[in-house]
């Protein structure tokens, strides 16, 4: 009986065959290599995510600002104040390369809400802060992986003037 136990059983009953070994490094090698391309691109697009919603806020907390501001300085103080709260709260979110030059500051017509002139002494119907020109790049940690890639930013915000 005991020989015919020991033709039954495999001398090694919890190792893979030999041949078989080398598939499950290969398997979890091709798998790895896609996860990390999957995470990086996660990362690149949480990151673009990221400075939008800074830029969205600057804008709307600057066209917030400039709406309540006297229409005596609209011109001359108010759209350079517009601006630098836009470039101190891109700053703030570590939005790379930005500056004056992608902010732009829109005086909006009182009778037809169309864009107009910044004018002081003339109360504006409303105010429209945009960024403009902005692109941020999608540069992977994983070399090859959307690189070259970029993603041009927008975001706008529009309010009444409240004289």
């Amino acid at each position: 009986m005991t020989n015919a136990m020991n033709r039954l059983l495999p001398s090694r009953p919890f190792s893979p065959p030999l041949r078989r070994r080398g598939g499950a490094v290969i398997e979890f090698a091709l798998l790895l290599s896609l996860m990390v391309t999957m995470v990086a691109g996660v990362v690149e697009i949480g990151r673009t995510l990221w400075y939008y919603d800074a830029l969205a806020k600057a804008t709307r907390d600057a066209a917030r600002s400039f709406s309540i501001s006297a229409k005596a300085t609209v011109s001359s103080v108010s759209v350079a104040a517009a601006k630098a709260i836009v470039v101190s709260a891109a700053s703030s979110a570590n939005v790379p390369n930005f500056s004056t030059s992608n902010v732009n500051v829109v005086c909006l017509d009182s009778s037809t809400y169309a864009d107009g002139t910044c004018t002081d002494g003339t109360a504006p119907g409303g105010v429209r802060v945009e960024i403009t020109g902005y692109t941020v790049g999608l540069a992977s940690v994983v070399p090859g992986i959307l690189a070259g890639t970029s993603a041009t930013l927008s975001p706008h915000t529009t309010m009444p003037f409240m004289p």
